[in-house]
């Protein structure tokens, strides 16, 4: 843990002490109890659904070094990787400095394995920038848009710049510029020496050489983003306020455009539930119910990370045995 998690922490837990005190421990928890067991498993169990979409993406732009690791791996390391940036004390970057790791370890060389997952989470933000100037769209269609949809249009200006100026430096080769911080991060995740991502910049470009590729990969963490708007129906319906799909996809992509904004809070404490208040209000949904659904999400990030940590942390104790018994084999 650094400094800047500990106080992001601190910060974010503090938010979510206030927003609860300001609505009511028990009355949120109360409405949280309206969704029931069944409401909570029903959730869990519709995840998977968006980490197969999200893993499709990742393996796509990968390129041919992606098939060398099948799909179900993906999807187990996409569930580690969304644990790690969810539930540790990291900003919401550790878990792809993690998910390279394991995916040298199932075979891929940690050039392309790093080169990858840098491709992934671009246009995993490209595509959530789609995401929510469609919500965007559909809010200021069927709501007149308001304060919210220009504070977040604003926003979103600055994102697409941003955005674009990354990929365009990715693919001119500026990722040569990134090696060193690569190093310094991967040396504490197992990548000791330079030569272990040589040709780092090189394999960067190829992932974004391919059109169709790109394009593909991502369409598919569109369907993921797509897929969260439906969860927010579920989750309103379970909590008895049952609102139209095009209504869920408006919350989810102007609340998950504001998390993003938090991303060096760990797991977004504090300002995911405060991003459903500010747009929930739009569509007359209490403070209280916005942040129930939050809170449900919580409860489905901790019923599929934990056992994700901890089938993660057994790999790294096992691969740390095999490592020792070789070292001690050896004269």
């Amino acid at each position: 843990m650094r400094y800047g998690a500990i106080a992001g922490g601190v910060v974010g837990i503090g938010l979510s002490i206030w927003l609860l005190e300001s609505y009511g421990f028990a009355r949120v928890f109360e409405v949280c109890a309206g969704a029931g067991w069944f409401g909570i498993l029903a959730l869990i169990a519709f995840h998977p659904l968006q980490m197969l979409a999200s893993a499709l993406a990742w393996r796509t732009i990968t390129g041919p070094a992606g098939r060398l690791v099948g799909l179900p791996r993906y999807c187990v390391v996409r569930f580690i990787r969304e644990a790690v940036n969810n539930l540790l004390p990291v900003a919401q970057v550790g878990g792809e400095v993690v998910a390279a790791r394991l995916l040298c370890r199932q075979g891929l060389k940690p050039a392309p394995a790093v080169a990858g997952t840098i491709a992934d989470l671009t246009l995993e933000i490209a595509s959530q920038i789609l995401f929510t100037a469609l919500g965007l769209l559909l809010l200021m269609h069927s709501a007149g848009g308001g304060g919210v949809a220009h504070q977040v249009m604003l926003g979103l200006g600055v994102a697409v710049a941003a955005v674009a100026c990354l990929i365009a430096a990715l693919w001119l080769g500026f990722a040569g510029l990134m090696e060193p911080a690569v190093l310094r991060i991967g040396r504490r995740v197992g990548f000791t020496r330079r030569r272990e991502i040589e040709g780092l910049n090189e394999a960067i470009r190829a992932c974004f050489r391919k059109p169709r590729r790109v394009i593909a990969a991502t369409l598919w963490h569109l369907i993921s983003w797509l897929l969260g708007g439906i969860e927010v129906c579920l989750a309103l319906h379970f909590l008895n306020n049952d609102i139209t799909l095009v209504d869920g996809l408006i919350i989810e992509s102007i609340g998950q455009a504001l998390k993003t904004l938090g991303f060096a809070v760990p797991g977004a404490l504090g300002i995911q539930e405060g991003g459903y208040i500010v747009i929930g209000r739009v569509f007359e949904l209490s403070p209280e119910v916005a942040i129930a659904v939050s809170l449900l999400k919580r409860v489905r990030e901790a019923a599929l990370g934990i056992p994700a940590l901890v089938y993660w942390r057994h790999g790294e104790h096992a691969a740390a045995v095999r490592a020792a018994s070789s070292a001690e084999i050896l004269p």
